[in-house]
């Protein structure tokens, strides 16, 4: 099999390098393209365009596969701990035991966040987006830790604190925008536990976070840890390329994932469903509706940039909703809506050749709703998720001594060269 690919222009013929990976995937190496011909390519949204090399996470779109570091994400998600899991997709292994227990012992220890700090939340309007806040409280932890600006990326002191401090954040922001009084930590609670104690615990009254509901929150954290080069994770590998520290580069990555093309899409889900469940259940209506080119209606929480095929955590989450709601002995009306939607994208010819399976964002809602988490917070818990897959492709990246600054090119489209008028001539 040929190791190069061969381009010719402008009567020359130029050998490109071909690179393939553990799974058999190419990659054509076009790094010296312009000093060769001042040629570059173009591709928008970088649909077909390779920034890096990454030993974190396989997908294939095409058969509907998700492997963290090896490890199926079916496996991950019904057997492991998310800490666990963190601890894999950052340090590149599974923890031994003796290290596992470090790990969590050094997470339990930087559960607080100073005291200070509580001063920024009374200055956000309690209409503020928890996203908004979120960015900001991550931000801001490099002021309150300013050794990170030349942090060594092997130092775990950063990565173990913010691992702890965000469920903090999180927790302080939702209590903050409903005025109750701020939950401190229990770190006798394992770290899904913890969290949901600081969301939903009052002091008036005893919680005990029911272990049904926390095993659904560590599986939910486990199917969002990581998921290759998307927006978000691009984002954060663009910041700290400029060698901004971690703090810096993860904010970004949460603004990124903010927009409802990103994390924003399961929000979306859930609205789609209250509107179909208020215009009186008529699924099958919308449905034709999706499929009329004159109509506005979006079909959300179906298809994928990546997948063409049935998103494997998609099927995980069904499974979980099924289970976890009649626990919980709730009955969500938007949850028959939705099965029925997927009942009909997956027989209906016009959603089956344009391969609009159901995504993680589908039934991710509808288990969030179901556990108390306000709709306004389901990127947050996305957020939540992903920072083991932000902080380990930050940290693979710094490491990498072939790294350089990221600064893609352009092709210019407005005016060429003019002279200038001064103001008093035109």
């Amino acid at each position: 099999m040929a190791d190069h690919a061969i381009l010719k222009y402008d009567g020359k013929e130029l050998q490109l390098p071909v690179i393939t990976g553990s799974e058999n995937e190419k990659a054509i190496d076009i790094t010296t393209l312009r000093d060769q011909t001042g040629l570059i390519t173009m591709d928008s949204g970088y649909k077909n365009t390779g920034s890096c090399t990454s030993s974190i996470t396989y997908l294939d779109g095409e058969a509907g596969v998700l492997r963290y570091r090896g490890y199926a994400i079916e496996d991950l998600a019904s057997k492991a701990q998310f800490l666990e899991v963190a601890y894999m997709i950052i340090y590149g292994r599974l923890p031994t035991e003796k290290e596992y227990t470090t790990f969590k012992n050094k997470i339990k220890r930087h559960s607080i966040i100073h005291e200070d700090m509580k001063h920024f939340f009374n200055g956000f309007p309690s209409s503020g987006h928890p996203m908004s806040i979120l960015s900001s409280m991550v931000c801001a932890l490099s002021a309150y830790y300013p050794d990170c600006i030349s942090a060594d990326p092997n130092d775990d002191l950063h990565i173990t604190r913010l691992l702890s401090k965000i469920r903090t954040i999180v927790a302080f922001g939702y209590k903050k925008s409903i005025g109750h009084p701020l939950i401190y930590p229990r770190n006798d609670l394992s770290y899904c536990a913890n969290f949901m104690h600081m969301m939903f615990a009052v002091p008036s009254e005893p919680y005990e976070p029911d272990p049904e509901v926390v095993k659904a929150v560590n599986t939910l954290l486990i199917l969002h840890a990581d998921h290759e080069q998307n927006c978000s994770t691009s984002t954060v590998r663009l910041v700290g390329s400029s060698n901004a520290n971690m703090y810096a580069a993860i904010s970004a990555g949460i603004l990124a994932l903010w927009g409802p093309l990103h994390g924003g899409a399961n929000q979306a889900v859930i609205e789609m469903l209250q509107a179909i469940h208020k215009s009186g259940g008529d699924y099958k209506g919308f449905m034709e509706k999706v499929k009329d080119k004159n109509s506005n209606a979006r079909l959300m929480g179906f298809g994928h940039r990546v997948y063409k095929n049935y998103d494997p955590r998609a099927k995980v989450l069904k499974d979980m909703a099924d289970k976890l709601l009649p626990h919980l002995k709730v009955k969500d009306p938007l949850l028959d809506i939705a099965k029925r939607l997927e009942e009909i994208a997956l027989e209906d010819p016009y959603f089956v050749e344009r391969n609009l399976y159901p995504n993680v964002d589908f039934y991710s809602g509808i288990v969030y709703r179901a556990i108390g988490i306000p709709v306004n917070m389901f990127t947050v818990m996305f957020a939540l998720g992903r920072l083991p897959g932000w902080i380990g492709q930050w940290r693979e990246m710094m490491m990498d001594p072939s790294r350089k600054i990221g600064r893609p090119r352009q092709i210019y489209t407005g005016e060429v060269a003019r002279p200038f008028v001064a103001l008093a001539d035109r």
